[in-house]
């Protein structure tokens, strides 16, 4: 007999599966990100009444099925909507993003509770809260830093200089660059030694609602240019949701790709 696992999920994304079934997938806190089938979703409206909404919480009941990697969903119980989220469209846009920088960060069965529960964090601040890039940066930040990935900030990630009043972010050298180490690099980004200094005490921030005040549009342009080509970097493709993003115009940069 198969074993039925429990644990607290969050949808990330729903695609339709035949006439009646959707495949779904989660970010669970006990099993990492996983991808399952849900039999009868599209006409059931008992097992998955409104549960199966993208950034829904839930609590997600699924079992392993032999000789294939999508999970069979027993159920998905609703813990929170995010009612005031999926009313406003600028926070469906943020939203969409966290979800699927997530994702992208994060392998399929890689388990990291911290992830999910930042990812949930930052669902209930949207919630809650007004949006803010400077909230998006401080996620982004911790988020690169729970899955792996945190940039080093503090010297040259070639010579190892620590002082300059111009810098340039390399996402191939995972850091920042001095002038001279810079002209290696074709892809580079241009950081001011004050985006620089707010960009590192961002990152050394436990909460993401530390910072109230976003910086400049000058220093926001340049460190948002940077995050989001270091997480493409890593992600290895081009984050769709961008684009959602900067219909709002909330000083995002498109990519490049």
């Amino acid at each position: 007999m198969l074993l039925c696992h429990v644990t607290p999920a969050v949808v990330l994304r729903t695609w339709p599966f035949g006439e009646s079934d959707k495949i779904v997938s989660f970010l669970t806190e006990t099993h990492g990100k996983l991808t399952g089938i849900a039999k009868g979703a599209k006409r059931s409206r008992k097992r998955f009444a409104n549960s199966l909404e993208p950034f829904s919480l839930v609590n997600l009941r699924f079992q392993d099925r032999a000789h294939s990697s999508l999970a069979f969903i027993l159920a998905a119980d609703l813990l929170l909507g995010f009612k005031n989220l999926i009313t406003s469209l600028e926070k469906i846009s943020f939203a969409s993003y966290l979800v699927e920088i997530t994702a992208g960060l994060i392998g399929e069965r890689e388990e990291n509770p911290l992830v999910f529960r930042h990812l949930k964090d930052g669902l209930m601040h949207l919630e809650k809260q007004p949006m803010s890039l400077t909230f998006l940066t401080a996620f982004e930040l911790k988020l690169l830093r729970l899955a792996g990935y945190q940039p080093l900030l503090d010297s040259c990630r070639r010579c190892g200089k620590e002082r300059a009043t111009r810098w340039h972010f390399s996402p191939r050298d995972g850091g920042i660059l001095c002038d001279s180490c810079s002209r290696l690099r074709r892809e580079i980004f241009p950081l001011s030694a004050a985006t620089l200094e707010f960009l590192t005490k961002l990152q050394e921030e436990e909460s993401m609602a530390s910072f109230e005040r976003s910086p400049p549009s000058v220093m926001l342009k340049e460190l948002r240019s940077a995050v989001i080509r270091f997480i493409e970097f890593h992600m290895e493709r081009e984050i769709k949701s961008v684009a959602f993003l900067h219909q709002f115009s909330l000083g995002l940069v498109p990519s490049s790709k």
